[in-house]
């Protein structure tokens, strides 16, 4: 009942090994993260930019030929 199985001692050891096997991992980790985060939301921008402008050349086309 007080001991650890092997599966215990196992995810112990992973979680170290992750935390503390060497330095700057975990801050790389998350600057990656954080890049995809920033290149995801560009891209969504951008996909907004390109749906707006074929609606912003068709009234100014609407308006040259009403003029």
């Amino acid at each position: 009942m007080g001991s650890l199985s092997i599966w215990h001692w196992l995810v112990v050891i992973a979680v170290v090994a992750v935390l503390f096997g060497g330095r700057g991992k975990i801050s790389d980790l998350m600057g990656d993260v954080a890049k995809g985060v920033r290149s995801f939301k560009k891209g969504l921008n951008e996909d907004d930019d390109e749906q707006a402008k074929p609606i912003e050349s068709k009234a100014t086309e609407e308006k040259t030929k009403v003029s």
